[in-house]
């Protein structure tokens, strides 16, 4: 990689400003309901402790309008707090720029943290605009990028604000990320097979087509499998399916035969007249759908399926679940599918964000896998070989 990692820094004295992605989930009574990307991110967070250097930890969270107390990052403080544990003290800004945050800074001590406010709080984040972006710098000497699931937007903080410091480095969560997701680009052992899921195929046809000529073979599930079913002339029923992007899933599978490259559908499914799980659920054993009925998971002919192509492989990529896993009637297949790769004794699994890692945490399966990306969004345009200005930014 053209860029220096947190490991190649002298942080002692230095304001380090470390951008992180704390853009965690929330409930009703604003408590973090998932605390990965703030464990994701401990790592590099100690490093600049440990090395002596001021700790500014910047972070968005959700898609505010403004100021909005809603989506503030005191909950992500309270638990970065007990995660760091004493000595240390997280302190939460006020905002992000200003003259209240240069005066923390200023008298922040070797123990204490300093936690921005939500960089979305003011537009000029998203914008990228460069005089927003040289504020944030004025607080830091070294700027961290750690937050790879915002790599793939080129915000103030994301992008914006490296020219506008001494030293720029990756931290150890995008280093990580690169160089699990770079393996899957240029070195894939063999056979390398794809498992692509979730609703749309116009959310992974770029993924598609630079795949298909990298892996042994594709299987596609989910929501998405539909439009490829519909597009071999295949009846689906009620099931979603993308009317626009039905030329553009044959021409992928067209592409795949060229190639000489399996593309495996489900065969079975489990389907009902009600995505709720609230009406009856049928396992419907043809891969043809009844018109009444929709497809909302893989059956277990499908499942032995995918998993007969999964075994032989030495590396797997899954981005997106087999069906609405969110609803219980419809999770098994997509638990069967992390069963199956979270089995897998001598492949590098890989876990492309998204849904996918919900799915794996949520079936209590994500160390048994060799990376869970923190990025969906940045790890499908990384796969497609788009360059993500968070990374181009750290490039000296």
């Amino acid at each position: 990689m053209s860029f220096r990692s947190i490991d190649d820094l002298q942080l002692t004295g230095k304001r380090v400003f470390v951008r992180v992605d704390f853009n965690v989930p929330l409930d009703e009574q604003r408590n973090v309901t998932d605390d990965t990307r703030i464990r994701e991110a401990l790592p590099t967070l100690r490093r600049v402790l440990q090395m002596g250097g001021k700790l500014i930890v910047a972070s968005h969270l959700g898609r505010p309008k403004g100021v909005d107390p809603k989506l503030s990052l005191e909950p992500a403080a309270r638990v970065l707090s007990e995660l760091l544990g004493k000595p240390y003290e997280v302190l939460l800004a006020d905002d992000c720029v200003g003259d209240g945050v240069r005066k923390m800074v200023k008298d922040q001590t070797p123990t204490q943290v300093v936690l921005l406010e939500n960089l979305r709080f003011h537009k000029e984040e998203e914008a990228n605009d460069p005089a927003f972006a040289r504020a944030l710098a004025e607080n830091a000497d070294v700027w961290v990028m750690d937050a790879f699931g915002t790599a793939h937007r080129a915000h103030a903080s994301t992008a914006g604000m490296a020219p506008f410091v001494k030293e720029r480095a990756a931290g150890y969560l995008m280093v990580k990320e690169l160089e699990f997701l770079g393996r899957l680009l240029k070195s894939p052992g063999m056979p390398y097979v794809a498992v692509l899921g979730g609703a749309k195929v116009s959310d992974k046809i770029k993924v598609i087509e630079s795949l298909l000529p990298r892996v042994s073979s594709l299987i596609v599930g989910g929501a998405m499998a539909y439009t490829f079913l519909k597009a071999q002339g295949i009846e689906v029923g009620k099931s979603r399916v993308e009317a626009d992007k039905l030329d553009v899933a044959r021409r992928a599978l067209e592409a795949a035969e060229r190639l000489g490259k399996a593309v495996v559908l489900p065969i079975d499914h489990i389907a009902s007249t009600d995505p709720t799980g609230n009406a009856p659920v049928r396992e419907v054993k043809e891969r043809a759908l009844p018109a009444e009925m929709m497809g909302l998971d893989i059956g277990p002919r499908t499942r032995a399926l995918f998993a007969e192509h999964l075994r032989p492989a030495h590396t797997v990529l899954w981005n997106g679940p087999m069906g609405l896993f969110e609803v219980p009637a419809f999770a098994a297949g997509t638990k069967a599918v992390a069963e199956t790769i979270a089995g897998l004794k001598d492949a590098t699994t890989v876990v492309g964000g998204g849904d996918s890692a919900a799915a794996v945490q949520e079936f209590g399966l994500a160390k048994k896998m060799s990376h869970v990306s923190t990025g969906g969004g940045a790890s499908l345009e990384f796969l497609e070989g788009k360059e993500l200005p968070g990374v181009k930014a750290l490039e000296s």
